[in-house]
């Protein structure tokens, strides 16, 4: 399970659900799950009332295939959704991405499969 820490688990469910085109398999007020392949789960967090919010050190990473015209496709249908770029696609080492972040700041690389 992936953890990503949220200020408003409901809000951020739907921000992913749109983004991903995923549904959650579980909703809490403060927790809220969507199944993965393989059994993986994403999994948005609030936190306990009154914990203060985390810092923000890490990345999810979305990979998919279809080469550098997919993952650049993917960031037209994102930037129309709204969703804010932190890095606009690029060749890197590993192939071209791109970095954007949810409302909390989180960021969201997609990359393509090893």
């Amino acid at each position: 399970m992936f953890i990503v820490h949220v200020s408003d688990a409901p809000a951020a469910a739907r921000f992913y659900a749109e983004l991903l085109d995923l549904k959650p398999d579980f909703e809490s007020p403060r927790f809220v799950t969507f199944p993965l392949a393989g059994g993986v789960r994403l999994a948005l967090w609030s936190g306990a009332e009154g914990t203060p919010a985390p810092s923000r050190t890490g990345e999810l990473c979305v990979t998919t295939d279809g080469g550098p015209g997919r993952i650049d496709r993917w960031f037209h249908e994102w930037q129309a959704k709204g969703v804010r770029t932190v890095e606009e696609p690029h060749d890197d080492v590993f192939g071209r991405t791109f970095v954007v972040a949810d409302p909390d700041g989180n960021l969201i690389r997609v990359a393509p499969v090893d």
